[in-house]
C-alpha cells in the first residue's frame, strides 16, 4: 500500500531536482500532428507528417537564403518613437522597449546583404513575432533603404512579408509607408533590378496593399494566410459565407494574385532559378 499512500508527511523536492519535462519539445501542428521540436528543425520547421509551414523569423530566414548563413546586416540599430505619445491598454513607448527585450530585435524588419548561390542578393524579412509584424515608420524606413542599396549596386531585391498590418500606434505615419515604399518599388523597377516578393503567413492588411504584391514575382509558402482585411471582417461587411479556404495561398494563385507557391525546402533554388530568368543569365 506504500506505492499508492505516502508513508512520510511532509516530503519536499528541491526545485532544482524536480523533473518537469522541458517546454517546446514536441511541436503539435494544426493537423494534430506530434513532431519533435529537433527534426522540426532539421526540416526548415515543417511538418514532416503533413507539409505544415511553421511561422519562423528573420533569423531563419536569413539562414535559408544565405549561403552558409553569411550577411551584412543594413540599418540595423534604426528604432520607432513615440512621436504621438499614443496610449491604448499600454503606452506605446512601453509596448516598444517590452517587445526589443523579449524578441532580442529592434523593430518589425531586418535587412541583410550577402550572397545567395554564390550571387548577391539583399532581402528584407519581417518578424511576426515584434508587435505582429505592424508595419511603422521604421519598418517603410528600413525597406525604402534596402531598396536604396539594390539600386546603387543593382543587385537583386527580396522581400519576406510577415504582418498583421499597419501598427496603429503611429497612425498616419504608418499609413504614410504604404506610399514610401511603393514609390520605391517603382525606382527599383525604372533601374531594372528584379524584385521578388515572399508572401508568408501572414500576410494582411497595408503590407498586402503595397509592396507584398509589388514584386516582378509574387511568390508565397503553402497555406498562408494572404489577405487585405481577416475573414470575418469581410463577411461582417459583405454579408456572405465564405468560400472554403479563402484567402490561403492555394485560393489567392488560384484567382491569380500569385505566380507560384513554394514549399520552404525549395525556397533558395526557386527564387534564384527566377533571378536568372528575369535577368537573362545563365541558370545555377
Amino acid at each position: 500500500m506504500a506505492w499508492f499512500k505516502r508513508t512520510e508527511k511532509g516530503i519536499q523536492t528541491a526545485t532544482e531536482d524536480k523533473k518537469d519535462v522541458p517546454k517546446g519539445l514536441w511541436y503539435k501542428s494544426p493537423t494534430g500532428k506530434i513532431v519533435d521540436a529537433d527534426e522540426l528543425a532539421r526540416n526548415l520547421y515543417v511538418s514532416p507528417e503533413d507539409g505544415f509551414h511553421v511561422r519562423i523569423g528573420s533569423k531563419e530566414y536569413f539562414e535559408i537564403l544565405f549561403d552558409n548563413n553569411e550577411f551584412k546586416e543594413l540599418d540595423k540599430n534604426i528604432t520607432s518613437k513615440d512621436t504621438l505619445h499614443f496610449v491604448d491598454t499600454k503606452k506605446y513607448s512601453d509596448r516598444l522597449k517590452d517587445a526589443q527585450e523579449k524578441t532580442k530585435l529592434k523593430d518589425a524588419v531586418r535587412t541583410g546583404v550577402g550572397k545567395s548561390k554564390g550571387k548577391d542578393i539583399v532581402v528584407c524579412c519581417m518578424d511576426f513575432a515584434f508587435i505582429g509584424g505592424s508595419m511603422g515608420a521604421v519598418v517603410g524606413e528600413k525597406i525604402a533603404r534596402g531598396i536604396d542599396h539594390s539600386i546603387k549596386n543593382k543587385i537583386p531585391f527580396v522581400m519576406i512579408s510577415k504582418s498583421g498590418g499597419a501598427r496603429m500606434m503611429e497612425a498616419a505615419y504608418s499609413l504614410m509607408q504604404l506610399a514610401k515604399t511603393s514609390a520605391k518599388l517603382a525606382q527599383l523597377a525604372d533601374a531594372k533590378v528584379p524584385y521578388i516578393s515572399l508572401c508568408t503567413d501572414p500576410t494582411t492588411g497595408g503590407t498586402t496593399a503595397s509592396y507584398a504584391m509589388l514584386g516582378d514575382i509574387n511568390i508565397s509558402e503553402p497555406g498562408a494566410l494572404i489577405g487585405f482585411a481577416g475573414p470575418r471582417v469581410v463577411k461582417d461587411t459583405t454579408g456572405k459565407d465564405l468560400p472554403e479556404g479563402f484567402q490561403t495561398a492555394e485560393f489567392v494563385l488560384e484567382h491569380g494574385f500569385l505566380d507560384f507557391i513554394a514549399h520552404r525546402k525549395e525556397l533558395k533554388n526557386k527564387v534564384n532559378l527566377y533571378l536568372d530568368l528575369i535577368l537573362n543569365q545563365e541558370i545555377r
